[in-house]
């Protein structure tokens, strides 16, 4: 059951590509190897950077033409799926088998080629406190993982073949739904070629028409999170969480809106954690009934791409009674609306690079 929720974030992605059923459709294909470094982003990890990780890359694209508004406001880019191998070149760390979904956006006359995609990936050998206590990386089999690969991107050459190279970055975690998770970030090198299944069709990108400016009074929100986690106390167990969030949002144009709102947390593995440090470590001078809840206060951006969107907030608690990875805290996810009202939502809370909790959430836009 609780593997559940990692597909769930992926599937939260996926439904914005299921769009324009009558638009035409070309597609095309692309494989790329690699080869990098795990980037040194938390010295616990300094025991396992012991080889370069390498692997393959396969893409599936289907070709955007500007048959919906948000495609042409966007620069027509690509939807897609990617499946990466990667071979960590350490026995502790064990092999990556990943799916994402992923939007690439086009630079440069399209020559250069951002992509972005989320998605699951399974680890082959992750934490066993009997058989493979060094690895303090990946304390579960599923991870959320997040692929950005920059290339520069010729398609299309001679016979449908074209090629891409270019720097990629990948990074896995579990968002500490089960201790350890300290993570880790691959840097490297890729090549490879790319193959139009459709070379000899030829479809016109649509100019974008002149749309009215959505102007909109400031709404309101309130949005119910909820998931579960757990502390980097090995053992300690999974705790649920909730997070009651209420806030403001204008919008500055039909893409983006600015948030002002305030988030309530209930961690319940902080109340363990608590308890833990206040009768084992002394030295912490934690008393054993200090408040678990926190309070924040945010400021936020959101994107919208059709009926899904982009939320970033950068947030600061103003209550804060039992000191946790410091005042600061980001959030990072997914709105998908149904309707004008109700959406739901996949974030990711952390302190910096440091995650805390995968959040699942529901909400209404007044």
């Amino acid at each position: 059951m609780r593997y559940l929720l990692y597909p769930v974030f992926l599937l939260c992605l996926c439904i914005g590509f299921s769009q324009d059923g009558d638009a035409p459709k070309k597609y095309t294909l692309d494989m790329s190897q690699f080869y990098g470094s795990i980037l040194l982003h938390n010295t616990d990890i300094s025991h396992l950077i012991t080889n370069h990780p390498g692997g393959v890359i396969l893409g599936f694209n289907r070709k955007r033409f500007g048959h919906e508004d948000w495609e042409a406001a966007l620069g027509y880019p690509d939807t897609g799926f990617s499946f990466v191998y990667q071979d960590m070149n350490n026995p502790t760390l064990g092999e990556h088998f990943g799916l994402y979904a992923h939007y690439n956006f086009y630079f440069l006359k399209r020559n250069l080629q951002l992509r972005i995609g989320q998605g699951v990936a399974y680890n082959t050998n992750p934490y066993d406190k009997n058989e493979n206590f060094r690895n303090n990386a990946y304390g579960s089999h599923l991870l959320s993982s997040t692929m950005v690969m920059f290339n520069y991107h010729k398609e299309n050459i001679v016979a449908g073949l074209g090629f891409k190279a270019g720097i990629s970055l990948i990074h896995y975690s579990n968002a500490n739904f089960k201790a350890p998770n300290t993570s880790t970030n691959t840097m490297a090198f890729n090549f490879g070629l790319t193959y139009d299944f459709d070379q000899d069709t030829t479809i016109e990108y649509i100019e974008p028409k002149e749309k009215e400016k959505i102007k909109e009074p400031i709404r309101y929100n309130l949005v119910l999170r909820g998931g579960a986690n757990e502390s980097d106390v090995i053992d300690m167990g999974r705790y649920g969480f909730a997070i009651v969030s209420a806030y403001a949002d204008k919008r500055l144009g039909n893409r983006s809106a600015i948030q002002l709102g305030t988030d309530v947390f209930f961690s319940n593995f902080l109340k363990e954690l608590i308890r833990y440090q206040s009768t084992s470590f002394p030295e912490l001078d934690v008393a054993p009934d200090t408040d678990y809840k926190r309070v924040g206060v945010f400021l936020g951006h959101e994107l919208f791409v059709n009926k899904l969107s982009v939320v970033a907030q950068l947030g600061y608690y103003v209550y804060y009674p039992f000191d946790f990875e410091g005042r600061m805290y980001n959030r990072v996810g997914l709105k998908r609306y149904f309707g004008d009202k109700v959406f739901g939502a996949v974030t990711l809370k952390s302190h910096g690079a440091k995650a805390e909790a995968l959040e699942f959430g529901i909400g209404v836009r007044l």
